[in-house]
């Protein structure tokens, strides 16, 4: 005679329990390293005006420890590793052997090894999240979107809880984290540029994207900086152009657009020119600020051969103490020749893989942040080191790429 055995099955999930999917779980994983990343070229300098007092070391761990949890983060969700085969990231690849080979000659050894480890690691996890790059939700786009509006969310309420603090130089500035007005209208620009588009693609609701311009447009006019407009008028206009034929809201935010810019030409000229002008006279702003002297002395600069091509090796982005606010200057000092090249090479493959890209929101998003990228390249710096402009020129190489047969199955 047997003994009967009881058989103990496994319990059930408590009630109200809902099991996170996989893919969700993923998709939060790929946003978070995609905001480790921003906060990683959001560089934290010490600040008297921030409200809260966070300390110079502590406020650099949190900016450069970033990228190593972002690293960590996109291999736990990329496994087995593995990469989109990319022109792009291959010329990424090349400028950072580059940064590397002319670090090793540069008068500040250390520092210079410093920014090109960097530098090697922040493409390798942008390359690790090239499996995400044709997701037919835009998945990078609308996270770097979100990631946008957190910061300006913090510069805003920075301004309100603190307004002559965020304003003490008549420019507006973060003072939760520090933020200086260029970047700040950078992020803001950027912010209204990717909304107005995804808004005229169909993809955004008219309320969020109402919301995000009526938050960014004054956080923008308030940082007092010409080339984030500049850029993103241009941007605007050539993405707008591409989408033209493709909706008709577009044809009609065209047509508003000329006759609110006629009536302002007529009634506020004064006005754009004084915030255009921002206190300074015509000496100073046909000098660009000061920049054409520290260019001019950069290519005065003696060089031998090797520094030529491979410059003296990755740095502050500074001249004998002053900005340099040029990326194509800024490149050439660092990199020499050959960066310089690989920068254009990498802007030209954008460009010009986003004018074959068929018509509607991926290649009027991409139109957008390469002609955003090379408008502000020219005052600004930022494609050839780990910087916020680097992160969105690969944003914008994401999106001209198409699906696979493998991914569409």
């Amino acid at each position: 005679m047997t003994t009967p055995v009881a058989i103990r099955t496994p319990a059930g999930p408590k009630p109200g329990f809902r099991p996170v999917p996989v893919e969700r779980r993923r998709r939060r994983r790929v946003q978070l390293v995609w905001a480790m990343l921003t906060l990683n070229v959001l560089t934290f300098f010490p600040d008297s005006r921030l409200l809260l007092p966070i300390p110079g070391s502590v406020g650099k761990l949190i900016a450069q420890g970033s990228l190593l949890v972002a690293a960590m983060l996109v291999l736990s969700v990329n496994r087995p590793v593995r990469v989109r085969r990319s022109v792009y990231m291959f010329l990424a690849a090349l400028l950072v052997c580059e940064a590397v080979v002319s670090s090793m000659h540069a008068e500040f050894l250390l520092g210079a090894m410093y920014r090109s480890a960097r530098l090697f690691l922040f493409v390798a996890v942008l390359w690790m999240l090239s499996p995400w790059w044709t997701r037919k939700d835009l998945l990078l786009v609308r996270t770097h979107l979100k990631v946008l509006w957190f910061v300006i969310g913090t510069i805003a309420l920075g301004l309100l809880v603190s307004p002559g603090t965020a304003m003490a130089d008549n420019r507006l500035a973060g003072i939760i984290w520090p933020i200086p007005p260029t970047q700040a209208g950078h992020y803001s620009a950027m912010a209204i540029g990717l909304t107005a588009v995804l808004w005229m693609s169909g993809v955004l609701k008219r309320w969020v994207a109402l919301t995000s311009v009526v938050v960014c447009v004054p956080v923008l006019l308030l940082t007092h900086t010409r080339t984030a407009l500049v850029a993103l008028l241009a941007g605007a206009l050539i993405a707008g152009l591409s989408l033209f034929t493709y909706r008709s809201r577009v044809r009609k935010v065209f047509a508003i657009g000329i006759g609110v810019f006629s009536v302002g030409t007529l009634t506020l000229s004064s006005v754009v020119t004084t915030w255009l002008a921002r206190g300074q006279d015509a000496s100073q702003v046909a000098a660009l600020t000061g920049r054409r002297a520290v260019w001019d002395s950069i290519l005065a600069q003696p060089r031998s051969t090797f520094e030529t091509l491979f410059g003296f090796g990755l740095s502050n982005k500074s001249f004998n103490g002053l900005p340099i606010d040029s990326n194509w200057l800024g490149t050439y000092y660092d990199v020499g020749v050959l960066g310089a090249v690989f920068c254009i090479a990498m802007v030209l493959f954008v460009l010009i893989a986003a004018w074959f890209t068929p018509q509607g929101p991926r290649r009027a998003l991409a139109l957008f942040l390469v002609a955003y990228c090379v408008v502000a390249s020219f005052t600004e710096t930022g494609l050839s080191e780990a910087s916020s402009y680097l992160l969105e020129l690969t944003l914008a190489a994401s999106l001209v790429y198409s699906r696979t047969p493998q991914e569409d199955t």
